[in-house]
Order: C-alpha cells, then structure tokens, then sequence
C-alpha cells in the first residue's frame, strides 16, 4: 500500500470516527480506534451541508454541520444512481457525463443541501447518501427523471457506449 493510500484510508477513518463521535452513533469506539464500522451503521440524517463541488454527475464534494462547530469536508455519492464518467470510454459517455455534471451542478447552485441515510461507501474517503436540495427535491430522482443517470443498486456497472464496450459493460 502506498503512502497516499494510507494518507486516504486515514482520513477516512478519521472523518468517521469524528462523525460517529460528534453523533454519539453506535460504532463509535470501533471507528475511533481505526477499524471500518459494520456495514449496517447508517447515519438517518438530516445533515444540514453546504456544496463545495460537483465532481461529477453523481458526486459532490460537501461542507457537512456533524455538531455546533464541528464541519466536515468529505466526498458523498448520490445513492441509488450511477450517471455517466467524464473520462468514460467512449464520446457519447463524455458527453453525456457533461450534462449530467452540469445539470447537478445548475440544481445545487453552491447552495445547502440536506444528506439522509448516510453510509460508507465502498471507497475510502466518500460516503454514500440521499441528498436532497433546500427545497427538498431528491437529487437523484431528479437526475433520473431528466435521463441523465440510471438506477444503481451496486452491482456491475452497465457501459454508456453504444456499442457496449466501455470500461462499465
């Protein structure tokens, strides 16, 4: 494992246990002392959080309130979607990838939203939830109902490339 990859992993167990802790949230001890929570620790939410960035169409990069005081940096994945990859491997993909990115980032307008049902995500350093805009309009539903994203319940990955042969087909 390489030093950035550890710097990772750290930080996400870090920002977990934070969380947990600020939270007063069962796994608390096992996030603090360094270990993955169970799988079945979820944070219900709400959590009030202010976006940084739209990485792509279905990841942002949030400001979230864990506590009075207490904010945390930390990259959340819309739940329930997949949208297209900027660097996917075909044209279409790309494209594609551009409108969803633009639409997400027309819908959250650097403003606050709201996280529910909070869980880790397969990747250290982000986390997976349902966001919803002030106005309490679910972003992935909304990328849903626009076409640019498809449901995704975690399993394998489905090409955006016409011909099937993406790095996700």
């Amino acid at each position: 494992m390489n030093s950035d990859s550890m710097a990772t992993r750290f930080r996400a167990a870090a920002s977990a246990a934070i969380l947990l802790l600020a939270m007063g949230l069962p796994g608390a001890d096992r996030a603090s002392a360094g270990a993955r929570p169970a799988a079945q620790d979820v944070l219900a939410g709400p959590v009030p959080a202010r976006v940084i960035a739209v990485v792509d169409g279905d990841t942002l990069v949030v400001r979230a309130r864990i506590w009075l005081g207490q904010v945390l940096e930390t990259r959340v994945r819309l739940a329930g979607i997949d949208a297209p990859e900027l660097h996917g491997r075909c044209a279409e993909e790309r494209e594609r990838a551009t409108r969803a990115r633009d639409f997400l980032v027309r819908a959250v307008d650097g403003g606050e939203i709201v996280l529910r049902h909070v869980e880790f995500g397969k990747y250290a350093g982000r986390v997976i939830a349902r966001v919803e805009t002030a106005a309490g309009e679910d972003l992935a539903d909304a990328l849903l109902r626009a076409g640019l994203a498809r449901e995704y319940g975690g399993e394998r990955r489905r090409s955006w490339c016409r011909d099937g042969d993406g790095p996700h087909g």
